[in-house]
């Protein structure tokens, strides 16, 4: 009967994939079948030296660093990043974010005790109405069970966007930008799995990091959507 009625409301009001753009045919799909088969995913959850734990190498130390996808510009899969932060598609966040949980359920990147979405500058999130990366964060903790903590760290700077800076300006327009959050203390020996949407030079993760760990006994695992 679902799908039924799923098939009439198609024919008259077809529902698209955002990735292809040809009609989908069950209900509950955020993109088709064919979509989500074909996504160009990493594997790099496995492999401990992959590209994006290489990254950090010397600047930041880590136990892991991962993505789920590689993302590159004009990829038809670039519009699920787009949908996701500019146009209010929360539920693609929450799909991707289930996705990446699978990724790495059962790997040493579910043995922490808080998922840490990176924060956006509250007039920003204001602006946008969420943060895409609590969004994610929820997507992996459904199907991890591990609990998403907004009260760690906190963006006290408001930053210009970071998508036309080199690296240079990427890494120096993240200064100063991340805080501690009150009684901080009661995470001593905690370890966090950081979550972001893209990670490109890493310079944003590695301002959050580096707050992250100066808290005594952290430790850190690195987990992104999409690898630029």
């Amino acid at each position: 009967m679902r799908q039924f009625l799923f098939d009439m409301i198609g024919f008259f009001f077809p529902v698209y994939c955002p990735v292809c753009k040809l009609p989908m045919y069950v209900p509950g799909q955020f993109i088709c079948l064919k979509c989500e088969l074909g996504m160009p995913k990493t594997n790099f959850t496995k492999d401990k030296d992959n590209p994006v734990s290489q990254i950090f190498w010397g600047r930041v130390q880590i136990e892991g660093a991962t993505s789920l996808f590689r993302f590159e510009k004009g990829s038809k899969y670039q519009s699920l990043m787009h949908l996701l932060k500019y146009k209010g598609r929360q539920a693609i966040g929450i799909f991707l974010g289930k996705l990446l949980g699978l990724e790495i359920k059962e790997s040493p990147f579910c043995n922490v005790d808080y998922i840490i979405p990176v924060p956006l500058h509250i007039q920003k999130e204001k602006q946008r109405g969420y943060n895409q990366s609590e969004i994610i964060a929820r997507g992996i903790s459904l199907i991890t069970g591990i609990p998403i903590n907004t009260r760690v760290i906190y963006r006290k700077k408001y930053t210009e966007s970071q998508t036309r800076k080199n690296r240079y300006e990427r890494w120096e327009n993240m200064e100063n930008v991340f805080c501690l959050c009150d009684h901080s203390e009661s995470f001593t020996n905690s370890t966090f799995l950081l979550v972001d949407d893209v990670i490109t030079t890493g310079s944003t993760l590695e301002a959050c990091s580096t707050i992250l760990l100066s808290i005594p006994g952290s430790r850190l695992f690195i987990a992104t959507i999409a690898y630029a």
